[in-house]
């Protein structure tokens, strides 16, 4: 699998990831809206820890620096 997201790109998901969870842990968010937010926070966790956005490579964006 070809890394195809960049260093602030993965900081930027992660950090979202933290705000949906911290709301859901603070009680701000609920019910189905809190369930759907905190799958969607897994996934740009996991896709951060692994540098590879599948959506990415179907729309051809690459956020990697290029090594010349």
């Amino acid at each position: 699998m070809k890394k195809n997201m960049g260093n602030i790109d993965r900081v930027i998901r992660v950090l979202i990831a933290l705000v949906v969870i911290a709301l859901y842990f603070a009680n701000v968010i609920s019910g189905t809206v809190a369930l759907v937010l905190l799958v969607l926070s897994a996934v740009f966790i996991l896709t951060s820890v692994i540098s590879f956005c599948p959506l990415y490579t179907i729309f051809g964006i690459n956020t990697c620096k290029k090594n010349d």
